[in-house]
């Protein structure tokens, strides 16, 4: 099985940081983020497919054509048209077979990710968070399928964090692209899915373990909790 990991963004928030080093690569105590992000994922996934951009030499020359002993493969988005776009580009390299998708800036754990592997189309995962205002929120029905997603910026208080974690069928690829906002040129992977739940039901799994790292302040934080993580793992 496949898990394709999106890191091709520019990582703005994250300031200098990101100047000569894409986001997804940012050390976490000497080590690249991307590293905990492979080293998480379930013993199924025996290949993972980066989506590079900005600075995407960078992660090619770090991981090469393997790592943690899985094959490692390289798409490259030119055109950063937003998470389904980036997904859209793995068509031809993820195969016949249902696939895991991540953000490259993300913590998971081993045993969440696993846990989604259950459904074969299609299922997202959430986190109850401190706090929601950054976060798009999902809603679902009684029997936890999806019903819609609430982007950021909202007025809500509490809710599920949409995590950016996947379970995707091939099927995927024969769905119009949908944009995150109407006029916009990026095709998010949430408003796509959301869009065409009336083809598929889409499963909400909930996650236990997750951590968004999308600033300076929070990579700081990382670095005092991927101990945490590591030790999920063992």
């Amino acid at each position: 099985m496949k898990a394709v990991i999106l890191a091709a963004g520019r990582g703005t928030r994250m300031g200098k940081l990101s100047k000569k080093t894409p986001k997804p690569l940012l050390e976490i105590n000497n080590r690249p983020k991307l590293a905990y992000t492979i080293e998480q994922l379930p013993n199924e996934i025996d290949e993972v497919i980066f989506v590079v951009g900005y600075l995407g030499q960078k992660i090619r020359d770090y991981f090469g054509n393997e790592f943690a002993n899985k094959k490692i493969s390289y798409v490259e988005q030119i055109e950063l048209n937003g998470t389904g776009g980036a997904v859209m580009l793995t068509r031809d390299t993820v195969g016949e077979e249902k696939f895991l998708v991540l953000m490259g800036d993300d913590l998971y754990s081993k045993k969440d990710l696993k846990r989604m592997l259950d459904y074969d189309f299609a299922a997202l995962s959430f986190s109850e968070v401190e706090d929601i205002s950054k976060c798009a929120v999902l809603k679902t029905d009684s029997n936890g399928f999806l019903t819609e997603i609430i982007e950021a910026p909202h007025d809500l208080d509490n809710g599920n964090a949409n995590t950016g974690a996947y379970v995707l069928s091939p099927e995927f690829f024969d769905w119009k692209l949908v944009p995150k906002k109407e006029g916009s040129k990026e095709y998010g992977l949430p408003q796509t899915l959301t869009k065409n739940k009336g083809t598929r039901k889409i499963k909400v799994v909930s996650t236990k373990n997750w951590f968004p790292i999308g600033t300076p302040e929070e990579l700081e934080k990382a670095k005092k909790i991927i101990h945490y993580f590591e030790k999920l793992n063992k």
